[in-house]
């Protein structure tokens, strides 16, 4: 497959280099060694990984593209086939795709389309191999653009994708669960045992045509400020680079000091509060004989963990 077929068209939107220089990284911590791609999401550019480039370097990348089994998402895969070297398409909750099986899995203006997205976003996990990376960018749920996006009548966004995204199939059912925010991605990230090692926000919107361009900038201006600035119009883009673990395990939890009497998750936490704690009662001077019984219960405590 040529360089010129990794380019399918992306309207005016780009990630710039934020993604390009991970996935440069990747390929070079592992040489001599094939890049296999998931891209999950039919509207991204490959130019936002710099598969080109990669290519252009010696790499062998393989990119395999899975979508909805929807009318809009199949039009454009079936447009830019050329682009891949497999294509999945069926329900993004069940869909077979080969786990623990690709390098890098770049989901792309998706997740602000589609429903149930922790179910997708485990799909799309399960698909990565331990140390790979999981690339995302999408919308946000909590910005003036989705709000924008969610209000307008079927016509109006049908006319404003024309313009910015001409001759591109759409546009797609605006969803934005409530997973599909800053909140959302970092708490799936850390229930997981995911480890986020960028994150950016980006505007997309494009400057021509003019008129369209000032006027979507005013309504959002406008709803940021009628919202008290909860929906912020400085953004319309998340952007994160997570990273899968070699080992899921290998980490260090430090959880909240437990209280004296309570079953410890860690017996040198709580055997330095309780020194500490029994320090201070003897600084403070007698205790009454209810105290002292109640110490003696708790050392009891911990001498079973020990």
């Amino acid at each position: 497959m040529t360089t010129a077929e990794r380019g399918v068209p992306d309207g005016h939107r780009t990630a710039s280099r934020f993604f390009t220089d991970p996935v440069r990284d990747y390929a070079a911590q592992h040489p001599g060694q094939p890049i296999s791609v998931l891209q999950a999401g039919c509207l991204a550019s490959l130019a936002d990984l710099g598969i080109g480039q990669l290519e252009r370097n010696g790499f062998n990348v393989s990119v395999t593209a899975v979508d909805a089994d929807q009318p809009l998402a199949v039009r454009v895969l079936r447009e830019s086939r050329v682009a891949y070297d497999d294509v999945i398409t069926g329900d993004l909750r069940t869909v077979p795709i080969p786990q623990r099986s690709y390098d890098v899995v770049y989901c792309a203006l998706l997740l602000e389309r589609v429903r149930h997205v922790e179910l997708v976003l485990d799909r799309l996990n399960s698909a990565l191999k331990p140390g790979g990376l999981l690339l995302v960018r999408t919308g946000d749920r909590y910005c003036a653009a989705a709000v924008l996006d969610r209000m307008l009548p079927h016509a109006a966004r049908k006319a404003v994708w024309s313009c910015y995204r001409p001759g591109t199939p759409g546009p797609f059912t605006p969803v934005y669960e409530k997973a599909v925010s800053e909140e959302g991605i970092s708490s799936y990230a850390l229930l997981r045992g995911l480890v986020i090692a960028a994150r950016g926000r980006e505007l997309t919107s494009p400057e021509s045509p003019g008129g369209l361009s000032s006027s979507v900038r005013v309504t959002r201006s406008a709803i940021r400020r009628l919202s008290g600035g909860r929906f912020d119009d400085g953004h319309d883009e998340l952007l994160y680079v997570i990273r899968k673990p070699l080992d899921r395990f290998a980490r260090i939890l430090l959880p909240a000091r437990s209280p004296l009497g309570s079953r410890p998750r860690y017996r040198a936490g709580l055997s330095s509060s309780m020194h500490s704690s029994t320090a201070g009662e003897a600084r403070g001077g007698a205790r009454s004989d209810r105290s002292v019984a109640r110490r003696a219960g708790q050392l009891a405590c911990l001498d079973s963990f020990r």
